[in-house]
């Protein structure tokens, strides 16, 4: 794999700046903060319902009560704070075509990021993976943001050989302390079938957690065929594939498996993105926030 420096990662964000900026201004639009809402927004008091209010923000537990219509006022927040981890695993290191999962995916990291510097929000972010992590705390401007972005893409793969059957080094306790309440945390990650971490009730009732995944079109769904080659980044060998009729149901119960604990993670379907290596991120990234933008509340 090539070496990334920051500076060449700098150069890559700056092309990729302009459609951010473009699909802010012209297709999200000022709708942007509505996708965050109700999370995003301080609670300040409950008020008597008047024509014209927005009906989602309504408390019924409080107009059942009082036999009135009562909704919820909030205080907007001045800015959104983003919290990105970056889960970099060996499987991420695996692709079919002209592109890895770990390319496709940490490009959806910078988009995410971008995004926060062109909507003037606070980014920060945390690389984790089985050789330890690297934390940069929240940070607000285009320069700054900009920077920490291209540290996250400078970031090189973790080593096969010496990371096989290890689980990335994620500082649950500090990431916990990382950034204010409501702020977002979105997961960006490869999660193979596992259990929760022990500080995930904790950290969805503090944050708003997201979770990215990047397919492989292998992983949905097996080459028909004769047998086929293909590297095995957990292994860091090349395996054969005949793709018999065991294989086959031995992959599909992995992706079942992998589905139930992705949905288990992330039970909202408005609160996980999974994009192929052969589909435009952006595009995809924004289509995400338009269903949140447009889902009742």
């Amino acid at each position: 794999m090539p070496v990334v420096t920051t500076s060449s990662s700098l150069a890559v964000l700056r092309q990729l700046e302009w459609r951010v900026r473009h699909a802010v201004e012209n297709v999200l639009s000022g709708e942007y903060r509505s996708a965050f809402r109700g999370r995003g927004m301080e609670f300040d008091q409950v008020v008597k319902y008047t024509f014209g209010d927005d009906i989602r923000d309504i408390d019924w537990n409080v107009t059942a009560r009082l036999g009135e219509p009562y909704r919820k006022k909030f205080v907007e927040e001045r800015e959104i704070t983003f919290m990105v981890l970056f889960e970099d695993s060996p499987s991420l290191q695996f692709g079919s075509g002209a592109q890895s999962k770990r390319e496709a995916l940490i490009e959806l990291a910078g988009f995410v990021m971008l995004l926060g510097a062109v909507n003037r929000d606070r980014v920060g972010f945390i690389h984790a993976s089985p050789e330890g992590y690297l934390f940069r705390e929240p940070v607000r401007g285009r320069g700054q943001i900009m920077h920490a972005a291209a540290s996250l893409i400078a970031q090189p793969a973790p080593a096969v050989s010496a990371s096989t059957g290890a689980d990335a080094q994620i500082p649950w306790r500090l990431l916990i302390k990382a950034a204010p309440k409501h702020s977002i945390l979105i997961w960006l990650g490869d999660f193979p079938p596992r259990v929760a971490p022990e500080a995930w009730t904790y950290l969805r009732r503090r944050y708003q957690p997201m979770g990215f995944r990047v397919d492989d079109p292998w992983e949905r769904e097996l080459p028909v065929g004769e047998r086929f080659a293909a590297y095995d980044p957990l292994a860091g060998r090349i395996v054969t594939l005949d793709g018999s009729s065991s294989e086959r149901a031995a992959h599909e119960a992995w992706r079942q498996e992998r589905e139930t604990a992705w949905t288990s993670l992330f039970p909202d379907s408005l609160s996980r993105l999974v994009v192929g290596t052969h589909e435009n991120r952006l595009e995809a990234l924004v289509r995400f926030f338009h269903r949140r933008m447009n889902a009742p509340r």
